[in-house]
């Protein structure tokens, strides 16, 4: 398959918009298409240019996902379904994210979960217990985990016994 290399109003190939937008950060594939289609590329310009970027490794929506998923986790204890929002909001192949979530198994999920509670009950700790324990279940729901989990977490954190 050859390069594209229609030029548009603006003197740039199709090539060069994408890599001067994947330069930013790392991108989705249909990112890169909405892209390109707003720079009113043809279709068929836009096609190819993604399928270079594929095969030259540029492009790629499971390491995207899979970078995505890993580096929110470092940074931020967040649940799968609140990575999954984030994800799709990227507009990532739902393979991809799939592949990408199942990194994150239940005992991540309960020692993240946990890791957000033991921080708010400390945040309001000045506040009587019921309370804290509303306002540290309203940020875990914030966060996408389940009221399950949330209450799971909370007792874990605090101390309490199963009511």
């Amino acid at each position: 398959m050859s390069k594209p290399k229609k030029v548009s109003d603006t003197g740039r190939t199709p090539m060069d918009a994408a890599l001067r937008f994947l330069g930013a950060r790392a991108r989705t594939i249909r990112e890169v298409e909405r892209h390109l289609d707003a720079c009113e590329y043809g279709e068929v310009e836009v096609y190819e240019t993604v399928e270079r970027l594929k095969d030259l490794g540029l492009l790629n929506d499971l390491s995207f996902a899979e970078e995505f998923v890993r580096t929110r986790l470092a940074t931020k204890s967040i649940s799968r379904a609140h990575l999954r929002e984030q994800l799709m909001a990227h507009e990532t192949a739902v393979e991809a994210m799939d592949q990408a979530l199942s990194q994150i198994d239940d005992e991540t999920q309960q020692r993240t979960a946990g890791a957000v509670a033991e921080k708010y009950a400390r945040q309001y700790a000045h506040l009587p217990e019921n309370e804290k324990n509303e306002m540290v279940i309203r940020r875990l729901l914030a966060r996408g985990y389940s009221y399950d989990d949330a209450r799971a977490a909370l007792r874990d954190a605090t101390g309490e016994s199963e009511e």
